[in-house]
């Protein structure tokens, strides 16, 4: 009995140790495996880091406004006998658009020139009587007020008459008719909208601290939120303080508007071009990777081996962005050699083979 508990205890004894032995030979064979192993070289696209001429800009959203544009309305009531426009007709300065009755007015303005008439001849006597001294300076007197009274009166209603046909202030193209042939309409009821679309304001707003960059006469560039329109201008004026609520500054601009495809209340993307700067370190935003260590790139390097390349991971400090371009403040230079695609492959040091047909990055812009 004690002896074949002898030979169980020696045979455990055997398989434990077999097994450790195994598991500790297996562990030391994967060690040295990876220990040995050469990771295979990661595919990349690369671009290099280029000093550029760099065209910054200022990106803020606008309101269009017709340069010239008003609410037309009526100036003296009465019947409309006539609308001589429809909607989105070109108008001309001084185009007759609507008609109001008036027949009272120039019924009265026929009574006012009879009195006128009266008055002058009453006149003409008053001055011969007074030259022949036989008639008081009085009575000469009061003719003049009566002439100069009479003459009032018409010019009074000769300009109620003026007010009766509504005209068109200057060119443009008017909106839809806001009255009806027959229509009794008053003073200050607007008939319609003109618009002068051949050029337009944009109103935008800029932070405070984007004071000091822009000036009077910057060219700008707006672009439709919808669709590929873009139209040039010029800032033609920066209001002279800020808002205190906002810290904003308001700025317009004037941009043409030949094609007519701007609207009045549009919303618009708008562009401030500031002036250009020279040789400014610039790589592919794609080339950028952020961590909570902060930006970095990888740089292609020469590998130990000839015709080997590897990356070292360089953390860098980078600056403004335009387009698919950002700028690198430090940490690359000109002619430096950056991963601009398959970096989340790669670590510090590891092999690499560029193929730039895999991720292809557009040339950088001037």
């Amino acid at each position: 009995m004690v002896k074949r508990l002898f030979i169980a205890v020696i045979l455990l004894v055997l398989i434990v140790g077999g097994i450790v032995g195994f598991n500790r030979f297996r562990d030391q064979a994967i060690g040295d495996f990876f220990a040995n192993r050469v990771p295979p070289a990661v595919t990349v696209s690369t671009s290099m880091a280029e000093a550029i001429t760099w065209k910054p800009t200022i990106e803020a959203i606008g309101t269009a406004n017709a340069a010239r544009g008003v609410d037309l309305s009526v100036e003296a009531g009465g019947t409309v006998e006539e609308v001589a426009f429809s909607a989105n007709d070109r108008i001309t300065a001084g185009q007759r658009l609507v008609q109001i009755s008036e027949r009272a007015e120039r019924a009265d303005l026929a009574a006012a020139e009879a009195s006128l008439a009266l008055a002058t001849t009453q006149l003409n006597r008053a001055r011969e009587l007074q030259e022949r001294g036989v008639s008081a300076t009085n009575n000469l007197d009061i003719a003049q007020s009566e002439a100069a009274s009479a003459r009032a009166q018409v010019a009074r209603l000769t300009a109620i008459l003026e007010q009766k046909e509504l005209s068109a202030p200057f060119d443009g193209v008017i909106g839809i008719p806001q009255v009806e042939l027959g229509e009794y309409v008053t003073v200050g009821q607007v008939y319609a909208t003109l618009q002068d679309l051949d050029s337009m304001r944009v109103d935008f707003s800029l932070p405070e601290q984007r004071i000091s960059q822009i000036r009077a006469g910057l060219p700008v560039s707006v672009a439709t939120e919808v669709g590929d329109y873009k139209a040039r201008g010029t800032i033609t004026g920066i209001e002279p303080k800020v808002d205190p609520n906002s810290r904003l500054v308001t700025v317009r601009a004037e941009v043409e508007n030949a094609e007519g495809t701007l609207y009045p209340g549009q919303f618009l993307r708008v562009s401030v071009e500031l002036p250009s700067e020279e040789n400014v370190i610039a790589v592919p935003q794609s080339a950028v990777s952020t961590s909570l260590y902060g930006d970095s790139v990888y740089v292609v390097r020469a590998g130990e081996e000839e015709g080997s390349k590897t990356v070292e991971q360089v953390f860098v400090t980078v600056g403004r962005r335009s387009g698919q371009m950002i700028e690198i403040v430090s940490g690359v230079e000109a002619g430096d050699e950056v991963v601009n695609a398959g970096q989340n492959r790669l670590s510090g040091g590891a092999s690499v083979v560029v193929d730039n047909t895999v991720a292809p990055v557009a040339a950088a812009t001037e």
